[in-house]
Order: C-alpha cells, then sequence, then structure tokens
C-alpha cells in the first residue's frame, strides 16, 4: 500500500473520532430488574424485627435500577443501566442533565470528572455515582454506535473469548444443568440468629458441596450480616468446603475489620469491593489491605470510565477482580479484556425475566457468557420496554 492509499484509508476513522455528537437529551428511568423488586412497602413483627436492618428500599443495588437514555442531534441513542432508583433520576434529570445537553457525547473522560466534581458536595459515593454510573455507560453505548464498534473492542480487544460464568441464587441444580462449574451462595444467617445460624449456613453449604460436586469452585455471599470474631469462627467452620472466597462479612465501612479478616482467614479469598465507589475508594480498600478479591459494579461504580482505572489498580497489586453481575452486557467488556478477571457473575440466566432483562442479557452457553458483536454494548432497547 502507498503513502496516499493508506492515508485514503485511514481518513474515515480519523474523521469518525473527531466528528462532534452534540447530546440533545438526556433521561432516566427506574425500571425492575432482578427478583429483589418490591412493590408494597415491608411489614415488622416490631422495633427488634432483624429484617428492618435488611430491607435496602427503593434506591439501592437492583431494586433501585434505572435505566440511562442518552440522545444525540445526529441521532444516535445509548442506553446505561445504573443505579439509585425515582432519586437517582433526580439526581440525572436536575442536575447531570444541565452538564451534558449540548456537550459532545464522545469526550467521556471529560464528562465523567466534571460530573464527579460537581457531585462531589453531596456525592463521592453512594446514589450520586450511581447515577454517573448510568449516564457513563450510556455515553460509551453511543461511542460504540458511533464508531460502529463493541465496546470490548473501543477497551483494546479480547484476553479470551469467552468468560466462565459463575451463578449466585437458590435454584443451583437448575444451575448445574445449564453449565455453571461455579456457584455463591447467599447467606441468610447473620448475627441476629447465633450459633444456631451457623449451624443452619453449615448445613446449607454442606448440601450444596454435594450437589455441585467436590470439583466445582463454591463461594458463599455474606451481604455485610457478620462481624469480625464471627467470620473468623465460620471460616474455620466452612474449612471442609474448600471455599473460593468469602464475599462482604462485614460492613464495607470497617477497613480495619477487613485487613484482620485477609491476615488472620486461612484458605478462602476475602473479597469485597460491590458497595465501594470510585478508584478512590478501592485505593483506601487496597492501601489498607483489606481485600484479597476485587468486586466493583459497573452499573455503580462510576461506570466503564472508572471500572477500568479500578482494574488497572487491582492488576498493578496483583489482585484478581470478578465484577458484580459481569455477566451483563455492561459488565462483561471490562472482563474480557482484563487478564485479571477470571469470572463473571450470573445475571439473567435463572432469574425472573422480562422483556428487558432479556435486552440486557449476554449470550450463555454450557457455562459461559459470550460477547455481542453489536456495536456499543449490543443492548437494544425498545420504548415498550421502558
Amino acid at each position: 500500500m502507498t503513502r496516499r492509499q493508506l492515508l485514503a484509508a485511514a481518513a474515515p476513522a480519523a474523521l469518525a473520532a473527531d466528528t462532534r455528537l452534540a447530546i440533545s437529551s438526556v433521561k432516566a428511568y427506574p425500571v425492575k430488574v432482578g427478583g429483589l423488586y418490591r412493590d408494597k412497602p415491608p411489614k415488622f413483627a416490631s422495633d427488634f424485627d432483624p429484617a428492618r436492618s435488611r430491607w435496602m428500599g427503593p434506591f439501592a443495588q437492583l431494586t433501585g435500577a434505572i435505566l440511562v437514555e442518552i440522545q444525540t442531534g445526529q441521532g444516535i441513542t445509548g442506553y446505561g443501566l445504573g443505579c439509585g432508583g425515582a432519586a437517582g433520576a433526580v439526581i440525572i434529570e436536575q442536575h447531570l442533565k444541565d452538564l451534558l445537553v449540548g456537550a459532545n457525547a464522545l469526550n467521556v473522560e471529560l464528562l465523567w470528572e466534571q460530573m464527579y466534581n460537581s457531585t462531589l458536595f453531596y456525592g463521592r459515593k453512594g446514589v450520586a455515582i450511581m447515577a454517573i454510573s448510568g449516564v457513563d455507560l450510556a455515553l460509551w453505548d453511543i461511542r460504540g454506535k458511533h464508531l460502529g464498534q463493541p465496546v470490548w473492542r473501543l477497551l483494546g480487544g479480547p484476553t479470551k473469548d469467552k468468560v466462565p460464568a459463575y451463578y449466585t441464587g437458590f435454584q443451583v441444580e437448575e444451575a448445574l444443568k445449564l453449565g455453571f462449574r461455579a456457584f455463591k451462595h447467599p447467606i441468610r444467617n447473620g448475627l441476629a440468629e447465633g450459633r444456631e445460624g451457623m449451624r443452619k449456613t453449615i448445613e446449607e453449604l454442606r448440601a450444596i458441596r454435594k450437589i455441585v460436586g467436590p470439583d466445582a469452585t463454591l463461594m458463599i455471599d455474606c451481604l455485610c450480616q457478620w462481624d469480625v470474631p464471627y467470620t473468623l469462627e465460620m471460616a474455620e467452620r466452612m474449612q471442609e468446603f474448600r471455599l473460593y472466597w468469602i464475599e462482604e462479612p462485614v460492613s464495607p465501612d470497617d477497613l480495619e475489620g477487613y485487613a484482620r479478616l485477609c491476615r488472620e482467614v486461612r484458605g478462602p479469598l476475602i473479597a469485597s469491593g460491590e458497595h465501594e465507589y470510585t478508584r478512590h475508594g478501592f485505593q483506601e480498600l487496597i492501601a489498607h489491605r483489606a481485600v484479597q478479591l476485587v468486586q466493583p459494579d459497573t452499573t455503580w461504580c462510576g461506570g466503564l470510565t472508572e471500572l477500568r482505572r479500578i482494574a488497572a489498580l487491582a492488576a498493578a497489586h496483583g489482585l484478581p477482580m470478578v465484577p458484580h453481575r459481569g455477566g451483563s452486557p455492561y459488565g462483561l467488556g471490562v472482563i474480557l479484556t482484563t487478564p485479571n478477571c477470571p469470572l463473571a457473575e450470573s445475571f439473567g440466566t435463572l432469574e425472573r425475566s422480562s422483556p428487558l432483562i432479556q435486552a440486557m442479557t449476554s449470550r450463555f452457553e454450557n457455562g459461559f457468557y459470550f460477547p455481542s458483536d453489536k456495536p456499543g454494548f449490543g443492548v437494544e432497547i425498545s420504548r415498550s420496554m421502558l
């Protein structure tokens, strides 16, 4: 190829990269995702009912999922999954929208920094970052669609052609039949249940290990229901199950507690980060040596822009990263392109489904998730789904 031919071939890509895509519309829709949503407020037995501390309300995690829709004047629409429910939607439509409308949708990094700094005095963590996450993912979706490429190709290309999946939930036998070879059991007993709760947890894990067999990978998610002494005792009692990791046993704010667990627990890794935010929060976790397996969630840690930074931070410290709900198209791209990401958590597979959930479920076959070759995240949303 001559120099002139080379320049001519490169010109369309260069022009595409330089084109300004002005944002014309920003909307956020609270949506039902997963099986955690409740239409009615709960009823508690008394002021001392342990369920009161476990009621997550309408804004947290998947109970507060939001879908962000960003349109450009050139006719490209991007969709991103965020969190914060109606509160997150208000932050987007009454604050972030002022920064976004009229701006160039391709300036993703710049817009992230501006949104973070603009919400700094009431944000930094929680609902504000959840809202920014949805916006950031919608902007990456626009970038991919503009260039006609899946987002994972924009991240540097794959390090693997498919990602081993693990199943989170209680339908273990059904998951085994679908080809899952790794399983995470959500723990339902904590400090409030005392030693009887310990006994029930051991019985549940013994039954699961019998079902999945001795060679399957097994993990637990404690949902922040334990404290350090409880975790240390349970870690010893659970040795027979050869757990890969113990996830979020104590409060995310107990950095010293996590550091002690990382020092003293034998066998399973101490996993944390699902409820941490931005690279700044993960820097604190790592600096305190309070995590051994990093678990950011793309849809509330700060979006893809921040997840890439967290992945690099984890890699620099030799830590594996397994993003929460990584099997969704919004999480799978980073896992696919990051060498230190060994697994993708189930999303949409064996969960209560809807057309929206189906649109956001990656292709799953015999224990693996596969990326989409469609531009952007490959998530196609219709008006009826919203």
